[in-house]
């Protein structure tokens, strides 16, 4: 781990490189969608300093449920175009929030999120989830954590067998 604020731009490349090489470990082999998303939040837990909440949310009859995740509970429905996570979805494309007070509609599942990144998942063209990371510090995330976790949710992807989820 590092920290967060005592970094260079080329530490941090460093150690998204690292923890990408470890979640390409991890999950080698597996094809279910719940077993890789499980170890995933664990993984990104672990590894990622600073944040308070790590993990999916996934399309079933067309809003977002609660899929494997890492840290207090968490809100189990969100509407797509909703808070953080259904804007995600409704714009096909990552949002990056660094101070989540000031997102119109934010869903405040822990009063201590301050920062938030979200990514969405895809099959092929379809959004059928997202990577949900909740920080307590102000812009806490930036856009290298937005390419590397995006990487990341490529790993995921690839790997996932949609169908047994």
């Amino acid at each position: 781990m590092f920290s967060v604020e005592k970094t260079t731009s080329e530490d941090k490349h460093a150690f998204y490189e690292l923890m990408l090489m470890q979640l390409q470990a991890l999950l080698e082999g597996e094809e279910n969608p719940i077993a890789i998303l499980s170890n995933a939040s664990a993984l990104l837990n672990e590894c990622l300093e600073q944040i308070n909440w790590v993990g999916f949310y996934l399309m079933k009859k067309g809003e977002l449920l609660l899929g494997p995740f890492q840290g207090k509970v968490a809100c189990m429905h969100i509407a797509v175009g909703r808070g953080v996570c259904g804007t995600a979805v409704s714009e096909n494309k990552t949002q990056l929030v660094k101070d989540v007070h000031a997102f119109p509609g934010h869903i405040a599942c822990d009063s201590a999120s301050r920062s938030e990144i979200v990514i969405p998942i895809r099959k092929g063209n379809e959004i059928i989830g997202v990577l949900d990371i909740d920080s307590p510090i102000l812009s806490r995330f930036d856009e290298i954590d937005a390419m590397y976790l995006e990487k990341c949710v490529n790993v995921i992807e690839d790997l996932c067998k949609w169908d047994e989820a």
